[in-house]
């Protein structure tokens, strides 16, 4: 049989055209609809994975242990490379994170975004002040302070605890009904409800260093992952340094302030997968 070269030719750029084009189908089909979004909030304690009840050294010089460390996130904003803004319907985005005594990282999924490239990630520390007064029956899952939200929770006035942190250390005072050193940070306060009060609600946005973006596409198999570090230190660092010896407890108080200021600067996009 005699060979064509032709004909082989043609066939040979045709197929390459066909599956040029399906190729460009499939992407524009991900480019359509709505996709995952992943964020791993991965704990450290000056730079080291934070382990609880080990020993570490704050920015005053004093040892410190941790037994507890939770705090909320909510109210997701995400920023796409062309500037346009998605935001995560408020329901759908309240997370209660809390360093489990295994290691295990906190996870969050974030359903329902529109496909496209996204460069910058807005989040509060906290839970907003509409939210903390609204009936408790809209307060469900991990805002049910007789549920998942247990002990994150003060009078009704005062509302949330946004950020735990509970452990010992030979820097504070003893406390002598549990025979033991121990501090106690719970920082909360978002405006007040029947009464004014301080609001330590605090807004935090991340881009990666590199300049990546989170690719989300319209796939049953693909979700960007975000890796983020949250360096519990960072409470006690500054702006305002924190002294365990000096205040070993802080709740509902004008001193949180300072914590508050202090906590938006844990976090920390280390870096995107796709």
């Amino acid at each position: 049989m005699k060979f064509n070269s032709f004909s082989f030719l043609f066939s040979a750029s045709l197929f390459a055209i066909v599956m040029s084009f399906s190729a460009c189908h499939e992407h524009d089909d991900e480019l359509t609809g709505t996709g995952s979004l992943e964020i791993e909030f991965d704990h450290l304690a000056g730079g080291q994975t934070l382990e609880l009840g080990k020993s570490y050294t704050n920015a005053a010089g004093e040892a410190m242990s941790f037994s507890e460390f939770k705090y909320y996130v909510s109210n997701f904003s995400l920023v796409k490379s062309d500037g346009s803004v998605f935001t995560v319907p408020k329901d759908d985005c309240y997370f209660l994170i809390s360093e489990k005594a295994d290691g295990k990282n906190g996870t969050v999924k974030i359903d329902n975004i529109p496909a496209g490239d996204y460069k910058e990630f807005r989040f509060i520390i906290g839970v907003d002040s509409l939210k903390s007064v609204s009936p408790a029956a809209e307060r469900t899952g991990v805002l049910d302070p007789a549920g998942e939200g247990a002990g994150m929770y003060w009078a009704w006035n005062s509302g949330y605890i946004f950020v735990k942190v509970e452990g010992e250390s030979p820097a504070a005072p003893l406390d002598s009904v549990a025979g033991t050193r121990r501090f106690r940070y719970h920082i909360g306060l978002f405006g007040g409800f029947s009464a004014p009060t301080l609001n330590n609600i605090k807004s935090v946005s991340l881009s990666d260093a590199n300049g990546d973006v989170a690719k989300v596409r319209n796939s049953d198999h693909h979700a960007p992952h975000l890796h983020l570090y949250v360096d519990v230190l960072e409470m006690f660092t500054g702006p305002n340094k924190i002294s365990v010896a000096t205040n070993p407890t802080v709740m509902a108080s004008p001193f949180s302030k300072n914590l508050a200021d202090n906590y938006r600067d844990m976090f920390v996009l280390d870096h995107i997968h796709n």
